[in-house]
């Protein structure tokens, strides 16, 4: 029973990596093309602060916190 909750949860902590990884890699292949549309133009200082900062945030942050509970879950 024990081993069957702690596969179960596992499993959750996987499938939530998992979707973490996948908004990340959503996140930075939008970075990137937007970055290939701009490849030709000259991009000074203020226009590559904008661009860094239309990153969504928000769903950076959840990532990288889905990722740290997935390692702190992994390390038990």
């Amino acid at each position: 029973m024990m081993e069957q909750n702690q596969h179960q949860q596992r499993s959750a902590a996987n499938q939530e990596f998992q979707h973490s990884l996948d908004q990340l890699e959503n996140i930075l292949n939008d970075s990137l093309t937007e970055d290939e549309e701009t490849q030709t133009e000259e991009i000074n200082d203020d226009e590559l602060f904008n661009q860094l900062t239309d990153i969504d945030l928000a769903a950076f942050e959840d990532a990288v916190a889905d990722i740290e509970q997935y390692l702190e879950e992994k390390t038990k």
